[in-house]
């Protein structure tokens, strides 16, 4: 079994928490942020992106505005929302705690 597979569910999981972070930083494109995740080991493609998107969407943790393209038709940019910067924000504090008792467990 490779790491990527021995790893799959941990990736999946944390994938919501690490597009809500590239969002929470400004308006981006679709591709913007799968190059963000390609210079990690939570490299990704639109078959995965969109549907997490939509879902993100409909809980209304982020939206979008259509912008025009100069490279071709207008695209979506999404950003977060009142909600999903508080939903961000939690997750933040989560992560610190379960982080730090990861870090510190089987110390003595």
């Amino acid at each position: 079994m490779s790491l990527d597979e021995k790893f799959f569910a941990i990736k999946k999981g944390l994938l919501e928490f690490l597009v809500l972070k590239i969002v929470a930083g400004e308006k981006v494109y679709v591709a913007d942020i799968l190059r963000q995740l390609s210079e990690t080991e939570f490299s990704t493609q639109e078959g995965t992106l969109y549907p997490l998107l939509s879902k993100m969407r409909r809980e209304g943790l982020v939206d979008y505005e259509w912008k025009e393209s100069d490279a071709g038709p207008p695209r979506k940019y999404y950003e977060l929302t009142a909600k999903g910067r508080e939903h961000l924000r939690e997750t933040l504090d989560y992560w610190g705690k379960i982080s730090g008792t990861v870090k510190n467990l089987g110390q003595k």
